[in-house]
């Protein structure tokens, strides 16, 4: 017999609360009583909490004591299918119930009663005295699109105070109205016309759309070369989504390609979409939240969180770039938000999109073993055409010291120039320089909380750790020894890459695209425009840049350092290397000019050099499959990593060195355990971090081993431990 839907006043409840606790609560229905999935406000201790009514009360201590649900929230309840997603992912991931809950409520405000609200929105007026303050209220309005904002979020945003916001109101620069409290969004059209199909784009879209009409699960790898259209293949199936009165959701890997994504949208659909991610306001997300709930967000774009929205009528979820890093969430709850649509659309009986121009490994075995439908784009859009890829072996190149642009390289760059066409160096490192040494006593400057070197960003006037985020000015004298003016960089970032052109293009204009130095996803985006209308002869760039921008005058793309991907134990290092560097060659003609790619490497014999210059990608897939298969590593094995950190080393280790000698629960499945050993980098934020790794067969059940094998674990003080099942990052 199922959990009865509704529960009368009185009746006793189990609630789910957002608080860091072991177990489900017992409460008292409230007056009216409460339906199944409810939100709820409830009472802990001398606190208000917020909760979900996840079923019928244990009743297993004192009645008498038993508190009453304080009110039930003016919100959608929680679906049956969502409280299932949320116990199934917090199984796979091994995270306590009460973590997952907090994932599914990441809405402020959720609450607050609706009522009347003052908000401000750019406006059509310019002040009549412009100033530093007002520049920037207006450029917040700008960056989001329209979007409105509660006078605290505006000033706070812009940086400011809530006068020089009411000021901009007189000239009409920025409108204040009154508003109710989420506003439905505008209707999606998906009757538009869309843009013309080739053949095999048509074919595609024709192909979702018949899944879509058939009904039920199903997994769909698209893959197309960079620029064969895959976005506007998807978005006919959103438009078919759409058709059926359901709702869709487009994951993207970076928040920077939102705002090009949206217009794409809106002129697709007659308006934007919602939007999801750290960007957005904190009154848009509270919005948004409310309405997907209600089923009146047809259409959601956001980051991997988005897919823990209470959708009401999901029929279909893209994940765009399906093989990027970002989608693996590496802090809080461990999850993989490619492997979380899946597993989301399996339970509520929506079609999946993986779209990528370089498939994960993951994606690819999935084809082969028949779990997902392919479909591939073969052909760029329009007359484009794929670029030539050639290496420049640098081991037969004159260098002078310190510089990284061959001659050959060199002398490629300026016969585009001189035709007018663009050129980028990329090299996926940011910053002015990796490492700063000390010439007089040989010390590497470091972070004062982490085992990790500062990065020099010279440009910002300050060294970085690019594991916590501290910074400190650049030094003149070593910290170590004392000596003056003995401080050198050593290795190029992006920043020392522009340094070094300049000086070798002195005629060129030189644009820098990396994402530290943008204040924010406004700048960015008006910078990418600039470049693609031209504004720039040489754009230096990190792996930014290997993302979705379309820079139509591109004809050159050298890669400074293709082996630095091919370096250390990451057992993806290949994987990586190999989609990075395709994609980014895919940046070189994308119009009528043909483009060419050059890779300087040390290595050009090496197997994925010769994999990326061929453009065998099947032999590539192929051989890195059959080295993972015999090694029984992922996507042939499971894998899963235990962190466990603490502000005493030798502690971490002594609970480490226990969880390592009894593996009882492991060994009953045939896993192995490797290490205790300290993570490689072995403290971040003043934490010590110390690692193992848990190695199975395929279908080894070892998330019950795992939590068998945790389970006795009584932690003091300080100690964490994280698990983190099919680790993507071995830091």
């Amino acid at each position: 017999m199922g959990l009865p839907d509704f529960y009368d006043e009185g009746a006793l409840v189990g609630v789910l609360t957002t608080q860091p606790l072991d177990r489900v609560l017992d409460y008292r229905a409230p007056e009216g009583g409460c339906h199944l999935g409810a939100f709820v406000e409830v009472p802990l201790g001398p606190r208000k909490v917020l909760g979900v009514v996840w079923g019928t009360g244990k009743g297993d201590f004192d009645a008498a004591r038993v508190r009453s649900v304080i009110r039930v929230l003016d919100v959608a309840p929680m679906r049956e299918e969502m409280r299932v997603f949320l116990r199934r992912a917090a199984d796979y991931t091994l995270t306590p119930m009460q973590a997952m809950l907090r994932l599914a409520t990441r809405a402020p405000g959720l609450s607050d009663p609706p009522s009347m609200r003052r908000i401000y929105r750019l406006g059509q007026g310019r002040p009549e005295r412009m100033t530093d303050a007002r520049e920037r209220v207006l450029a917040v309005l700008e960056d989001h699109g329209g979007l409105a904002f509660t006078l605290k979020e505006l000033a706070e945003m812009a940086g400011v105070t809530p006068s020089v916001v009411k000021g901009l109101v007189p000239s009409g620069a920025v409108q204040e109205e009154d508003s109710p409290r989420d506003l439905p969004l505008p209707h999606l059209d998906p009757t538009r016309p869309g843009k013309a199909l080739t053949g095999d784009q048509a074919l595609a879209a024709e192909a979702l759309r018949a899944g879509l009409a058939k009904g039920g699960y199903g997994t769909t790898l698209l893959k197309g070369v960079t620029g064969s259209g895959k976005t506007e293949v998807y978005l006919e199936a959103v438009a078919e989504c759409l058709a059926q009165g359901r709702q869709a959701l487009v994951l993207l890997p970076e928040i920077a390609l939102t705002a090009e994504f949206l217009t794409r949208v809106e002129a697709r659909f007659g308006a934007r979409p919602a939007e999801w991610h750290s960007g957005a306001t904190m009154t848009e997300r509270r919005r948004i939240w409310r309405m997907v709930g209600q089923g009146a967000a047809q259409l959601v774009v956001g980051a991997r969180s988005a897919l823990f929205l209470p959708f009401r009528e999901l029929g279909l979820i893209i994940v765009d770039e399906e093989h990027d890093n970002s989608y693996k969430q590496e802090e809080g709850v461990l999850y993989h938000a490619r492997d979380m649509a899946v597993l989301r659309a399996a339970i509520c009986g929506a079609r999946v999109v993986l779209a990528s121009a370089t498939p994960s490994l993951e994606s690819w075995a999935n084809v082969e073993a028949g779990k997902y439908d392919k479909l591939e784009l073969t052909a760029r859009f329009g007359v484009a055409v794929l670029p030539e890829m050639r290496a420049i072996d640098m081991r037969g190149e004159k260098m002078q010291a310190a510089s990284w642009v061959s001659p050959s390289l060199r002398d490629a760059v300026r016969d585009r120039l001189a035709r007018g066409e663009q050129a980028m160096l990329f090299l996926n490192r940011r910053g002015y320089a990796p490492v700063t040494l000390c010439r007089a006593c040989g010390q590497q400057i470091g972070c004062d909380h982490c085992d990790a070197r500062m990065v020099e960003h010279r440009l910002l006037k300050q060294l970085m750790c690019h594991q916590c985020g501290e910074t400190k000015p650049i030094p003149t004298i070593c910290p170590s020894c004392g000596a003056e003016d003995r401080l050198a960089p050593v290795g190029p970032g992006v920043e020392r890459m522009a340094e070094e052109a300049a000086a070798l293009f002195p005629e060129a204009r030189i644009a820098t695209l990396s994402s530290d130095l943008f204040g924010s996803a406004r700048a960015l985006k008006q910078a990418i425009e600039e470049i693609a209308a031209g504004a720039a002869d040489i754009i230096i760039g990190t792996q930014l840049v290997a993302k979705g921008h379309n820079f139509p005058l591109l004809t050159l793309v050298g890669v400074i350092d293709a082996d630095l991907g091919l370096q250390g134990s990451d057992l993806r290092a290949a994987e990586h290397t190999f989609q990075l560097m395709r994609q980014v060659a895919g940046r070189a003609g994308r119009a009528e000019r043909p483009g060419v790619a050059l890779l300087q490497t040390f290595q050009p014999e090496h197997p994925v050099i010769r994999a990326i210059l061929a453009g065998d990608e099947d032999g590539f897939w192929r051989a890195e499959a059959q080295a993972r298969q015999a090694a029984g590593v992922p996507p042939y094995g499971r894998m899963a990593g235990i962190i466990l950190s603490g502000t005493q080393m030798q502690q971490v280790f002594d609970i480490a060195n226990t969880l390592a000698r009894n593996d009882g629960a492991l060994r009953g499945i045939g896993a192995q355990v490797f290490g205790p050993a300290p993570a490689p980098i072995a403290r971040v934020r003043g934490r010590h971090r110390v690692r193992l790794l848990v190695k199975a067969d395929k279908g080894a059940p070892l998330q019950e081993a795992l939590a068998r094998w945790i389970a006795p674990l009584r932690l003091k003080g300080d100690l964490r431990l994280a698990v983190d099942i099919d680790p993507q990052s071995f830091l």
